[in-house]
């Protein structure tokens, strides 16, 4: 899927505050408007499809954060200075903006060939080269990719989502590796928590909050899955 350039007459920028830090993100001015594509239509007819990666959405803040927090120089596979990660569904790039702040070595990825472009402006618009892009259906993850570290940043918004993005953990998360993912506490949290156990993904949460300087704050869980089949676990 691409979003064409035409439904994007024109592009705003917003400076995003995670902890102390600050983030530039350019995106559509009006993100309501791709509603209006013939394109997009058609594509939501056909693959229930929604332009969602224009929005900057409190599970991104929250991921972002806990990016800038995590101390990353205990993190178990750290080999050399580098440790990469992906980031499912990027959208705009500012989960994996604040991963590349924090020393990670970020592939960014999505369905939408548009968000990637944007996400890769946005990750050069606040200095940054080494990355990579990478587009990516979740339903059919590729066969010879693993990462230690996946970011998953409200993707579980529908219940039809969880099987596919649970079958990507356990297929290309390293061992010893982890996948963060934030849900702002969203109606299928309970059939995730179910499916993450018949699935044997040991996981712990913590509880977050994110939003913009004076303005609401979101609250939420941040999961931590390992993929237990990685470990001879049964």
């Amino acid at each position: 899927m691409t979003t064409p350039p035409a439904a994007i007459p024109n592009i705003g920028r917003e400076t995003v505050f995670v902890d102390k830090r600050t983030i530039l993100l350019d995106r559509p001015a009006d993100s309501n408007k791709l509603l209006d594509d013939p394109s997009i239509q058609q594509a939501n007819v056909r693959d229930d499809y929604m332009p969602y990666w224009a929005d900057i959405w409190p599970a991104s803040r929250m991921m972002a954060k806990i990016m800038l927090r995590e101390p990353w120089d205990r993190f178990p596979l750290r080999q050399g200075d580098k440790i990469e990660a992906l980031e499912l569904g990027c959208g705009l790039g500012l989960a994996g903006i604040a991963g590349l702040m924090s020393g990670l070595r970020v592939v960014f990825s999505d369905y939408d060939l548009t968000a990637l472009k944007f996400a890769e402006r946005n990750a050069r618009l606040n200095g940054f080269t080494d990355f990579k892009v990478m587009p990516l259906d979740w339903r059919s993850p590729p066969e010879d990719f693993r990462v230690p570290v996946i970011l998953a940043a409200d993707l579980t918004y529908e219940l039809r989502n969880i099987d596919p993005l649970l079958a990507l953990i356990k297929k290309i998360l390293l061992p010893g590796g982890v996948c963060f993912l934030t849900d702002p506490d969203r109606t299928p949290a309970p059939k995730l928590r179910e499916r993450l156990a018949e699935e044997k993904l040991p996981y712990s949460t913590q509880f977050i909050r994110a939003g913009e300087p004076g303005g609401e704050r979101t609250k939420g869980t941040l999961y931590r899955i390992q993929n237990s089949a990685n470990f001879g676990l049964s």
